[in-house]
């Protein structure tokens, strides 16, 4: 091979595994390349541990995504792993619980989570039942297309991974509190699969009283991506809001997962949208509060100030790592974790797997409702007057011209730091991930840049989300201005 297709031909991976387009970058050669070197560096980390060469196979819903993972599966068998491959689609932090369950060395999941249907891709997870961390990742890249093999076969058995996930995430929940509730018609619940891997997950474990939106596989995801965000969610939204209606005596309550269900996000009973941003302060108060479970909570950089607000209030230590739940996952294996949660919709707890889990999120939020006899909007809204912060958030991708501008902004950045946004000073920049703009009124703006393509993530919390998307316009019209001055 050339050295220049050698180049192109490397892979390179992103906040949470390998992603391409299918036929293009994600290709059966190319995975048959890097799943037996992930399987090795899994072998090489845990293999002292698990005295196994054990193997957790599963993959989501997506077009073939079954058939390169059976391939894979051959693939690391005949590399003499002891490979168990699902035997239908599951969510992902079901294969991760399997790899924790099973003391596997850890589990290779076909997925591309949220992204459209074109895509495809790998995650790994480790032995703990969570993400890799980066440098685990780069040992990955560095030995891409390396041979890998004991000269003797390994074995390949199906598997079921839900039984077993189901039974783990009920026991953490009361799930009778939860059933009641439903049967007595007093709880009302939708959920929305959006043609992803968490399809029939809430009915297994709430039982048929559960009303499951887009539960039927489409590997188009009806023509968007299956990332639960407000545009995403109008069906749910509106038969939340038109069950309300018709039970206005109950307490009406939408749940969506994203492809591989990973990542939640909820509807109040007036058919609100709510994202992690609201959902994790509620399931820190409800840990706490209602179950009496203490620790630390881990948020990113870009999560709501809401979640240090609320964890004074009960007296919680709080620590911010960089974008990416592989490092909320480095920080749970190492620390007295209660809850760990990133803006793009995963959560997950200290007390399972350091995993993001969104149907366990969803069981606790059930959970929340029954315990308080209270819909998800009314709890945020006291949340928000008992820390005296009532603010609103928003995001926003701008897609630059080129690699070239997204440079010339970080060289502007380094240089020249923008000392007021939106007519507001600026009194703090932090640096973890991106740059985080601390702004006068207790409000923020992150400015974080895509490491693959030329794509500038905005992210804004202030008083109103007027002021919010006023900010972002800001922002936007800061990049017009250095593009333009751009020669």
């Amino acid at each position: 091979m050339s050295t220049l297709n050698s180049v192109m031909d490397k892979i390179k991976f992103g906040t949470d595994g390998w992603r391409g387009v299918i036929a293009q970058e994600f290709t059966f050669d190319r995975l048959l390349k890097v799943a037996p070197v992930a399987a090795q560096v899994l072998l090489d980390t845990f293999g002292a541990k698990t005295q196994n060469r054990r193997i957790m196979v599963g993959y989501d819903r997506r077009f073939m995504a079954e058939i390169f993972a059976q391939k894979m599966a051959e693939g690391l068998r005949d590399a003499g792993f002891e490979v168990f491959i699902a035997e239908d689609f599951a969510p992902t932090p079901a294969l991760s619980w399997a790899a924790f369950d099973q003391n596997a060395l850890g589990a290779l999941v076909i997925t591309a989570s949220h992204n459209p249907g074109q895509y495809l891709g790998l995650k790994v997870k480790g032995n703990f039942g969570g993400s890799v961390a980066p440098e685990f990742s780069e040992k990955i890249e560095a030995r891409y297309g390396e041979t890998i093999s004991t000269g003797h076969p390994g074995s390949l058995t199906k598997f079921d991974p839900w039984p077993s996930y189901c039974a783990a995430i009920s026991k953490l929940v009361d799930i009778a509190k939860i059933q009641q509730l439903a049967q007595s018609g007093k709880l009302r619940i939708w959920t929305d699969a959006m043609n992803g891997a968490a399809a029939t997950g809430l009915i297994r474990l709430v039982g048929d009283s559960v009303q499951e939106l887009r539960g039927e596989r489409d590997p188009l995801f009806g023509g968007s991506a299956p990332e639960p965000l407000a545009a995403n969610l109008q069906g749910l939204c509106a038969a939340v809001r038109d069950g309300q209606k018709q039970y206005p005596d109950s307490i009406a309550v939408g749940l969506a997962f994203d492809g591989d269900s990973d990542r939640i996000a909820a509807v109040d009973k007036d058919g609100n949208f709510l994202s992690s941003q609201v959902l994790l302060p509620i399931l820190l108060q409800h840990l706490h509060c209602e179950r009496g479970m203490s620790g630390e909570a881990i948020k990113t950089v870009s999560t709501s100030n809401l979640v240090p607000k609320v964890a004074k209030l009960y007296g919680l230590p709080v620590y911010e790592t960089p974008i990416g739940y592989k490092y909320i996952a480095d920080r749970m294996i190492d620390t007295n974790a209660l809850i760990g949660g990133e803006e793009s919709g995963g959560i997950g707890y200290g007390h399972h797997i350091p995993e993001r889990d969104a149907l366990l999120s969803a069981l606790y939020l059930l959970e929340s409702i029954a315990s308080r006899q209270e819909d998800l909007g009314a709890q945020y809204h006291s949340l928000q007057k008992q820390t005296g912060y009532n603010f609103a958030y928003d995001r926003r991708d701008v897609h630059l011209a080129n690699m070239d501008l997204r440079q010339k902004l970080i060289d502007s950045l380094e240089r020249e730091p923008l000392q007021s946004i939106d007519g507001r000073k600026v009194v703090g920049i932090q640096t973890t991930d991106g740059y985080k703009l601390e702004l006068a009124d207790e409000s923020w703006l992150l400015i974080r840049f895509s490491g693959t393509e030329p794509v500038l993530r905005l992210y804004c919390e202030a008083p109103t989300l007027e002021q919010v998307h006023s900010t972002l316009q800001a922002a936007g019209k800061w990049v017009d201005t250095i593009e333009q001055a751009t020669p």
